[in-house]
């Protein structure tokens, strides 16, 4: 769940930046929405390099931590208050008690980063090998199938979205329409509706499924019990996709295109990539960030490539095509979820 909110959080200026957009081309010009970009990046830029401090897991260090609060030694169990004069000590093994295993609970910690985590540079005891290792990892990443699916889902439901963004002023300013660029960017809110609708749902439905399935095999939890999750919101984005591009084409009225269209739109943009990217998490956890910038990869690279010649492709053959295109591409990856469904 807490996935899917961080996805949604993430994508909301996303959804929003067209109605900005709208807004500022009627009035000001359109120029001037990219000044306001260039004013938001560099402000996130200097908040993140100045206030953002280190937040690097030392996992062997935690282990080894573990390790000793786990299993203690002989001597600390004899002598040990709490266990003289109330119970008779436990048999011992090879200097290891003879008890059932415990989980431990890590407390909850409270407290600020310090002053140290703020510094430009953090000390390593190896920093080439970490460097090296940072720049290898994705690349070896692509060998995993796991990832690779994660990576074309997202890049591919991203770009459902991304569909709608890139041709929405060429379809609506035209006869019939005739829409101004503040009226369809107002038609983005139907995409937030959508997001929220996403965002509320992909999370609790996610979790609930592989409770349940965790249940049905003995309490043992396995990566592919969150992804039937992407079937109710796989065909969401499917209808979405129908909806918009015969819609555009066949010139239908505004509000399917705009009710229906771009709120399954916003839907599916907040949770198949979401549920995609949890499991490949779930599969590969010392490896998140790693994981991340290969998604990231084959995201923009795609994204680059639909944003550069959708533009001459809908001219040519109409927006059926490249919307069918997009949507089949789509489903197509979400499908080989279904045969990791089948494997475990």
């Amino acid at each position: 769940m807490g996935a899917c909110v961080l996805n949604g959080l993430g994508a909301g200026p996303g959804e929003l930046s067209p109605v900005v957009a709208g807004l500022l081309a009627e009035h000001t010009g359109w120029r001037n929405f990219w000044w306001l970009n260039v004013a938001l990046l560099g402000a996130a830029f200097v908040v993140s390099f100045f206030a953002f401090p280190e937040t690097r897991w030392h996992r062997h260090r935690a282990n080894d931590i573990q390790t000793k609060t786990r299993h203690p030694s002989s001597t600390s169990l004899a002598t040990n208050p709490e266990m003289n004069g109330k119970t008779s000590p436990p048999n011992l093994k090879n200097g290891v008690a003879d008890q059932p295993y415990t989980p431990v609970q890590t407390p909850i910690q409270h407290g600020k980063p310090g002053r140290k985590q703020f510094n430009l540079f953090q000390p390593n005891q190896q920093p080439l090998k970490t460097l090296l290792i940072e720049l290898w990892t994705p690349f070896k990443l692509f060998a995993f199938p796991i990832v690779d699916f994660a990576s074309l889902v997202v890049a591919w439901s991203t770009a459902s979205f991304l569909i709608v963004n890139l041709t929405q002023s060429q379809a609506f300013s035209e006869s019939p329409y005739q829409y101004t660029a503040q009226t369809v960017g107002f038609f983005n809110f139907a995409v937030v509706v959508g997001l929220l609708l996403g965002l509320g749902t992909a999370g609790p439905l996610n979790d609930w499924i592989s409770m349940r399935a965790t249940k049905r095999n003995k309490g043992i939890r396995e990566p592919e019990m969150r992804l039937p999750a992407m079937i109710p919101y796989t065909l969401i984005m499917i209808l979405g996709n129908f909806v918009v591009g015969f819609g555009y084409q066949y010139h239908w009225d505004w509000k399917a295109i705009v009710i229906v269209g771009y709120t399954c739109a916003g839907i599916q943009v907040a949770s198949i990539p979401a549920i995609a990217s949890t499991y490949a998490i779930d599969s590969y956890k010392p490896v998140t960030g790693s994981i991340f910038v290969n998604v990231t990869v084959v995201k923009n690279l795609w994204g680059y490539g639909l944003s550069r010649f959708i533009t001459e492709w809908s001219i040519a053959d109409g927006f059926v095509d490249p919307f069918m295109t997009n949507m089949c591409l789509t489903a197509l990856w979400c499908i080989c979820g279904d045969s990791n469904i089948h494997d475990t």
